[in-house]
């Protein structure tokens, strides 16, 4: 949290109560839609409304501190720069998310870089197909749970063997260092 509040004076702004509630709501709740950090945010202050939060995500980005990915053909999810860098993986079958750490892209980004003279933003990327589980089903298929940005989430991580793979998470959340056993 002190690093958002540095950041924040730094560029000028101040760490209001309502920005310190929306930036804890989308740390808490790893990726979220709009409407997800506003619930989160009317727990604690129901004074704070959605056009409040709207406005502060959009600059809480433009700083720096969130990102946001698109999931889905709805609202986009926000998530803290706190945590790794990754992009996502998302089942078209299931509505499973995969959060895929960018080493994994290493020999693409390359590619761009070097045909196209592109710098890919791999924080914005995110790839639709469908999950090993859903292999047999057809791809154009909606998700089972269409109002579910995050279900399933989970990392692969380059460095680990596939056999250590597992499930990091459910319901979106990404632990933060202090939280991961690795």
């Amino acid at each position: 949290m002190n690093d958002w509040r540095e950041t924040l004076r730094q560029r000028g702004y101040r760490l209001t109560p309502q920005r310190e509630l929306i930036l804890q709501a989308v740390e808490s709740l790893g990726h979220a839609t709009p409407e997800e950090v506003i619930a989160q945010v009317q727990l604690s202050s129901s004074a704070i409304n959605a056009s409040t939060v709207y406005r502060t995500l959009e600059v809480l980005e433009q700083l720096g501190l969130i990102r946001h990915a698109h999931l889905t053909d709805r609202a986009p999810t926000y998530h803290s720069v706190n945590g790794h860098a990754h992009f996502h993986l998302v089942c078209r079958v299931c509505g499973k998310v995969i959060s895929v750490e960018p080493a994994h892209a290493e020999e693409f980004v390359r590619m761009l870089r070097g045909e196209h003279g592109f710098e890919a933003d791999l924080g914005h990327l995110t790839v639709h197909g469908h999950c090993v589980s859903c292999a047999d089903a057809p791809t154009d298929a909606p998700a089972n749970d269409p109002t579910s940005d995050r279900t399933n989430v989970r990392t692969i991580d380059p460095t680990r063997d596939r056999a250590d793979d597992r499930p990091e998470s459910v319901g979106g959340h990404h632990p933060t260092n202090a939280e991961d056993p690795r």
